[in-house]
């Protein structure tokens, strides 16, 4: 049978990156052979728009997989080789009123990605920017959580609340969900507050090792996404930042990243008859599409070494307290929508329709 890893890349903070990351990370990873699946579960439908769709065009969306229980295969498109998308609409922004009374409202994309074999590798759901019904249904169809993060105080600022939701969903929800990766994004060479924030996420992460926490395994990429303005850019043409610009940072950087991420994939894809070898060629790192504040050199790489990871002295517990944030992050408020949410969702989903 054909392992499908699924992964929900989430942030409750719109601007950081998460769309972005999920049209070129995907197109770098489809690049190299693999077999991709892009869910736009935002309705903004920027993901859509990112590879030329418009989003009044497609026959079936994920609106129809969540509110109308269409297959899943009948939604998605070929976009590229080895690369597809499933659509969104504006439409979707009622989807959370249209499914308030039905039965198991948080698990309709689980269901559907369930109900037959999946011809992909691996498959990335771009969340909106809030912890919503659509994010619970990207985070209960997940194996793992993928966070983009701005290397800013503010930026961190909800990443307690954050955890606490995905700690929440997979007690009440999805035992198998974990954290395991932080993408930094928008990074900035020349500034050292953008050190000081990653080594302080870090420590955070470092500090969770060996506790019976969903990212106890979470690790900080490597490969972080310099701020690069044809990455800005490319959306606008319908274009991944490999087709618009393949010799700037933006393509050098995502074709990293997917190295990186492919190199940490837990199951070997040649278990699947996948290309163990294939690569793409890296794009060079070219000049253009800096602002001026970019150096042209490669990003310092003292300050993207992941700490060794260290025990700590607090026994694993079955119900973790709320998280508290890294030390330089001190959240002023929780978002409109939170942890809470899922509470209210999962207990309404076992009372019968009446």
């Amino acid at each position: 049978m054909r392992t499908v890893r699924t992964i929900a890349v989430i942030n409750q903070k719109g601007g950081v990156g998460k769309t972005t990351t999920v049209a070129n990370l995907g197109a770098a990873i489809a690049a190299r052979g693999r077999d991709v699946c892009l869910i736009d579960l935002d309705p903004q439908a920027h993901l859509t728009l990112h590879f030329g769709i418009d989003p009044g065009t497609p026959d079936k969306s994920t609106y129809d997989v969540l509110a109308a229980e269409a297959p899943f295969d009948s939604a998605s498109m070929s976009v590229a080789p080895h690369l597809w998308v499933c659509p969104s609409v504006i439409d979707l922004a009622a989807a959370e009123v249209e499914l308030v009374g039905r039965v198991g409202r948080e698990q309709i994309l689980r269901d559907s990605l369930a109900a037959q074999e999946r011809p992909y590798k691996f498959i990335l759901i771009d969340c909106p920017p809030s912890l919503g019904l659509l994010t619970l249904n990207a985070l209960a169809a997940a194996d793992e959580v993928f966070i983009p993060l701005q290397p800013h105080f503010l930026a961190l600022q909800g990443l307690g609340k954050l955890l606490e939701t995905v700690s929440l969903v997979q007690r009440r929800i999805n035992p198998n969900l974990r954290v395991s990766g932080v993408i930094v994004c928008m990074y900035e060479t020349t500034t050292r507050l953008s050190g000081e924030v990653l080594a302080d996420l870090q420590q955070f992460l470092a500090a969770a090792r060996n506790r019976n926490l969903p990212w106890s395994d979470a690790r900080v990429f490597q490969a972080v996404i310099r701020r690069n303005v044809k990455l800005a850019e490319c959306p606008s043409y319908g274009r991944t930042i490999f087709d618009y610009e393949p010799s700037s940072h933006g393509a050098a950087d995502y074709g990293a990243l997917a190295e990186e991420f492919l190199t940490t994939c837990r199951t070997p894809s040649s278990s699947d008859g996948e290309p163990t070898d294939a690569k793409a060629v890296t794009p060079g790192r070219g000049d253009e599409g800096q602002y001026a504040s970019e150096p042209a050199e490669a990003p310092q790489n003292d300050v993207h070494k992941p700490d060794t990871p260290t025990e700590t002295a607090e026994d694993a517990q079955d119900s973790p307290p709320p998280v508290e944030e890294p030390s330089a992050v001190k959240p002023a408020e929780a978002p409109q929508q939170s942890a809470d949410m899922v509470e209210e969702n999962t207990q309404a989903s076992a009372e019968p329709e009446k």
